[in-house]
């Protein structure tokens, strides 16, 4: 591993993730089969990545047992690294209740399912993949204080979860001395920053939230390789996403991302590589999870560890203002 990586506590909790992880959010199956995938979580791996994020809806399901069976195949000992999920949206089909809800018992089947999915006994962090607001926050909480319990679950937390939902669940937990929510996964990056910046201000210290964030790149937006349109190799291109090339062509959105290349190429870095760096340089971004569908690619974003340094308050500024 090198000794580059940064490892921070995830919030209050004793547990240390780098501070660039890996992600599966749509390349896992849709542009990623086992042996590709296999080379991106090697080459995350030596780079320093001790997390890996996955999502029971991800390909539908597909996502977790090509993770399950490449880490299965490298052979890292359970130990060595940090596996999370996400449930909520389900991928049983709309039968029977069993979608679009945080009950306690889809919570109960849904863990059995991503555990077999993933071959593992535990994960070490589930997320409440958004908030079921048909179901009381109170019943989720003691469903997901029993999986923790059980030992099914290591740590919990929310995932695009509002501030007050956040702090009503730390507080019935904290009430009924159950296993409290500990991190949140919002997306955050130089074009969406409201959430993590001043919607949750006051948790991070109240609370001690961690956050996991999403999305560094804005969907691959910010890495400046949509400015002559949509590359056929990228997400963009992908049947189904059709939604995503509207946004990652968008004149406005484009401008503010050209303004930044000069910073970029004043510090000899890429436009990826800088808009990671910004994220991992806000101190209340526990990890910033990445996603590529080329282990080339995993070497690059992972490079944006060295640029952090190079964020002074000045290069701040001047990235606040190209993007004002």
């Amino acid at each position: 591993m090198t000794s580059k990586m940064q490892y921070r506590r995830l919030g209050r909790s004793g547990l240390q993730v780098s501070a660039i992880s890996f992600g599966s959010w749509v390349t896992f199956d849709n542009q990623l089969k086992d042996n590709t995938a296999l080379e991106c979580m090697q080459a995350a791996w030596d780079a320093g990545c001790n997390f890996f994020d996955n999502a029971e809806a991800y390909a539908g399901g597909e996502s977790e047992a090509i993770m399950g069976r490449v880490i299965n195949e490298l052979g890292w000992g359970r130990h060595t690294y940090v596996l999370s999920t996400k449930v909520f949206w389900g991928i049983s089909g709309n039968v029977r209740n069993m979608r679009n809800t945080l009950n306690r018992k889809y919570l109960h089947h849904s863990i059995e399912g991503c555990l077999d999915r993933l071959q593992t006994d535990f994960v070490d962090l589930l997320f409440c993949h958004r908030p079921d607001p048909n179901t009381p926050i109170e019943e989720t909480v003691w469903a997901m204080s029993d999986l923790v319990s059980r030992g099914k679950v290591l740590y919990w937390g929310t995932s695009e979860w509002s501030a007050d939902e956040i702090r009503a669940a730390f507080e019935i937990a904290e009430r009924h001395h159950l296993h409290k929510p500990v991190m949140e996964q919002p997306q955050y990056n130089m074009l969406t920053r409201d959430r993590v910046e001043k919607e949750y201000a006051r948790l991070y210290d109240d609370i001690g939230l961690g956050t996991t964030i999403w999305s560094p790149l804005a969907s691959g937006l910010l890495s400046g390789k949509y400015r002559d349109g949509v590359p056929a190799d990228s997400r963009g291109a992908l049947p189904g996403y059709e939604w995503l090339a509207e946004r990652l062509t968008d004149g406005a959105s484009l401008a503010k991302v050209e303004r930044l290349r000069p910073i970029a190429d004043e510090l000899g870095c890429t436009m990826a590589q800088l808009a990671i760096a910004w994220c991992v340089a806000n101190p209340n971004v526990s990890t910033v999870i990445t996603g590529a569908s080329r282990a080339s690619q995993v070497v690059d974003n992972f490079e944006a560890i060295d640029v952090v340094p190079l964020l002074t308050p000045d290069v701040l500024g001047r990235i606040d203002a190209a993007l004002a």
